[in-house]
């Protein structure tokens, strides 16, 4: 069967996103194939986009959707035509009307969550998961910084960080998004565009500094955050919406005081069904409670993903972005 898609040919600008038809098979051994009905739109994209990360060319991009099963493989049983369902991080391609994927990777969605909703916060829901609750746990009493706070993850992480009892400190380039992060649970917002982050944060802290920093921008901010940190903090690097990745850190760097620097990935924390799942429930049990208010900001069709991806490179956009399939409203 043929369906249409999004293909990058070779590397470059959103001009190269080809909205064109592909052909997709019949699921084989442990697959279902899904026809989504909401993609997830991440930086993530960007980078295999433009090469930062690499995959093998003509791909079809994207790493999050939710749609409905129609077709099961040989061999699978835990999911049947009809059903609703999610994935996160991988595999790459779901830019496209159809799909198909590992049942082992697949997630069902609650039938409280639409659609949109849970395309916009599997990938990035996940990923603030493993920031908050694994790679660092934040408890009552911390202080946390979170760059990009209006972001996708980044609004997440200050709504998890606050339920947690810390005190929030988040970094954004407008006021408009500065409203935002307050409403997200930021204490203290910081438009860098307009004030040293370094010097507020030094400001807010009297001096002392922050437990843990979470920097998804990268170079531009890398050494800032490192200066924000108390003795024992700790930097948690997970992404370089900057274009530019961190200039190399020696060890020595982090001894005066003591610091500890990390790059965790989704896909370390998730290595087995048990742990998806677990990460999955985790998210949406945050937001069933109110704890996580999803903020699907932006739609769009999705033969225009080149749109969508300006406008992310070009921060006028806040939350989250989420593609539909052209033949559905938006």
């Amino acid at each position: 069967m043929w369906v249409k898609a999004i293909r990058v040919h070779e590397l470059g600008g959103p001009e190269v996103l080809s909205w064109e038809e592909v052909e997709i098979g019949e699921p084989n051994e442990g697959e279902i194939r899904i026809k989504n009905k909401a993609i997830g739109v991440n930086y993530v994209d960007i980078y295999y986009r433009t090469g930062l990360h690499r995959a093998p060319l003509p791909f079809i991009p994207g790493k999050e959707a939710v749609g409905v099963v129609s077709a099961v493989g040989p061999g699978v049983t835990s999911f049947k035509v009809g059903d609703v369902v999610g994935y996160a991080d991988n595999p790459m391609g779901s830019y496209a009307e159809e799909q198909i994927i590992p049942a082992s990777v697949a997630i069902p969605i609650p039938p409280a969550i639409d659609y949109k909703t849970a395309a916009s916060v599997l990938l990035k829901g996940m990923t603030a998961y493993v920031l908050v609750r694994q790679a660092f746990k934040v408890q009552r009493g911390h202080t946390v910084l979170v760059h990009a706070a209006a972001g996708g993850v980044g609004s997440l992480l200050c709504q998890w960080a606050n339920a947690l009892g810390a005190t929030v400190i988040g970094t954004v380039s407008t006021e408009e998004k500065a409203a935002q992060a307050t409403q997200d649970g930021c204490q203290h917002v910081i438009v860098y565009t307009k004030e040293d982050f370094v010097t507020r944060v030094a400001e807010i802290t009297s001096g002392e500094g922050v437990h843990v920093v979470y920097d998804a921008v990268g170079k531009d901010t890398f050494q800032g955050s490192l200066a924000c940190l108390m003795p024992r903090g700790c930097m948690i690097s997970y992404g370089q919406s900057s274009g530019s990745r961190p200039d190399p850190v020696r060890l020595s760097d982090l001894a005066p005081k003591s610091l500890i620097l990390g790059r965790p990935g989704l896909m370390h924390y998730t290595t087995n069904r048990d742990e998806l799942l677990q990460a999955a429930s985790e998210v949406f049990d945050g937001i069933t409670a109110g704890v996580l208010q999803v903020h699907a900001n932006h739609v769009y069709l999705l033969s225009e993903a080149a749109r969508a991806h300006k406008d992310l490179e070009a921060r006028r956009t806040s939350g989250s972005i989420v593609l539909v399939p052209d033949s559905q409203s938006l």
